[in-house]
C-alpha cells in the first residue's frame, strides 16, 4: 500500500480531533450572537450543499445509467446512494445531530459540552455495536466505559436542578442525546460499508432536499423563531463556511475514513484528545470556569477513551 494511502487514517484522525475541538467552542460562542439554532442548522445546510454540488452534478453525469431491477438512488440520483442508506445517514447526521447539539449550547457550557459530546461516543457506540454489529470487545475497553459513564454523571450529578430560568440540565440533555445519534450514524456508515464520500454526500443531499424546505416552511407558515433577517450577513457567510464545509463536509468525510478503517467503536475511543483540548479552549477563549467536579469528570471520561483506544480487538 502506498504511504499516503497508509498515513491517511492517521491524517484523518488528527483532521477530525481538530474539528471536532473547534466545533465544541465555535457552537457556544454562536450561541451569544444573533442566529438560532435553526438557523445555523439552514446555514450549515447551505454551505455544505454549495460546495458539493458541482461534484453531485459531475457524479450524476458520468453515472451510468443503472441495470434492470436494480436499487434505485435517493433524490433522482442527487444521492450517490439508495433511498434507504441515504435516509438512515442523512436524518442521523445531516441535520438531527446538529440540532440537538446546537440546541444544548444554548443551554449548558462549553466545558459541559467537552464531556458529554464526545465523551459519550464511545459508550453509546459500543453499545449498539454489541446489540447490532455483534462485536466482541475485550474486557479492559468495558472498563473505559465504565469511567466514561462515571465521568458523565459526575458532571452530570451538579446540574440536575428542576429550577431556574435557563436550568444546565436541559443543555446535558440535548448533549447526550446529540451523541447518541452520532454514535448511531457511526454503526450505520459500518453496517452498510458505505464510502466516505459517498456518505458525506448523501447525507447533505438528505438534508438539502428535506431539512430546508421543512425550515422555511416552518418558519414562513407556522412563525417558528429565526433570526435570519436580524444577523448580520459576515455571521451567515462564518456558519456556512464553517460548519457546512468544516464540520459537515471535510470532518464527515474524514470520520467516515476513520469508521472505515477502524470501526465505529476504535473510531470514537481514538477522539480522547477531544474532551480535553476542547474544555481548555472554552477556558481560555470563552472564558469559562473549570470546577473541581469538571475537571474529576473531564478525567474520568479521558481515561476510559483512552482505555479503549489503547486496546485492539479483532473486529475493530
Amino acid at each position: 500500500m502506498p504511504t499516503t494511502h497508509r498515513h491517511w487514517p492517521v491524517l484523518a484522525a488528527l483532521i477530525t480531533i481538530s474539528i471536532w475541538t473547534s466545533f465544541i467552542v465555535v457552537a457556544r460562542a454562536s450561541a451569544s450572537h444573533h442566529l438560532l439554532p435553526l438557523d445555523i442548522l439552514a446555514a450549515r445546510v447551505v454551505g455544505a450543499g454549495l460546495l458539493l454540488l458541482p461534484y453531485v452534478i459531475w457524479q450524476r453525469r458520468k453515472r451510468p445509467a443503472p441495470a434492470p431491477g436494480a436499487q434505485r438512488l435517493a433524490f433522482g440520483g442527487w444521492s450517490p446512494l439508495p433511498w434507504l442508506p441515504t435516509l438512515a445517514v442523512g436524518v442521523l447526521a445531516g441535520f438531527l445531530y446538529s440540532g440537538l447539539a446546537y440546541t444544548g449550547f444554548f443551554y449548558a457550557p462549553a466545558t459541559h459540552a467537552s464531556v458529554l459530546l464526545p465523551g459519550a461516543l464511545p459508550f453509546w457506540t459500543t453499545l449498539l455495536s454489541v446489540w447490532w454489529l455483534k462485536e466482541k470487545l475485550p474486557s479492559q475497553r468495558w472498563v473505559g466505559l465504565g469511567l466514561i459513564l462515571a465521568g458523565a454523571l459526575l458532571v452530570g450529578s451538579k446540574s440536575l436542578s428542576w429550577s431556574g430560568d435557563d436550568p444546565v440540565w436541559i443543555g446535558h440533555v440535548f448533549f447526550l442525546c446529540a451523541s447518541l445519534t452520532w454514535s448511531t450514524y457511526g454503526v450505520v456508515v459500518r453496517r452498510y460499508q458505505l464510502n466516505a464520500i459517498d456518505a458525506t454526500t448523501a447525507l447533505t443531499m438528505t438534508a438539502v432536499f428535506i431539512y430546508l424546505p421543512a425550515y422555511a416552511i416552518a418558519v414562513g407558515l407556522f412563525d417558528v423563531p429565526s433570526h435570519f433577517s436580524q444577523a448580520p450577513w459576515r455571521e451567515i457567510v462564518f456558519q456556512g463556511i464553517y460548519q457546512g464545509w468544516g464540520t459537515l463536509v471535510i470532518a464527515g468525510i474524514t470520520f467516515n475514513t476513520m469508521v472505515k478503517h477502524y470501526g465505529p467503536v476504535r473510531t470514537t475511543m481514538m477522539t480522547a484528545l477531544v474532551p480535553g483540548l476542547s474544555a481548555l479552549s472554552a477556558v481560555l477563549w470563552l472564558g469559562e470556569p473549570m470546577t473541581p467536579v469538571l475537571l474529576g469528570g473531564l478525567a474520568l471520561v479521558t481515561t476510559g477513551i483512552l482505555l479503549g483506544a489503547l486496546q485492539r480487538s479483532p473486529k475493530t
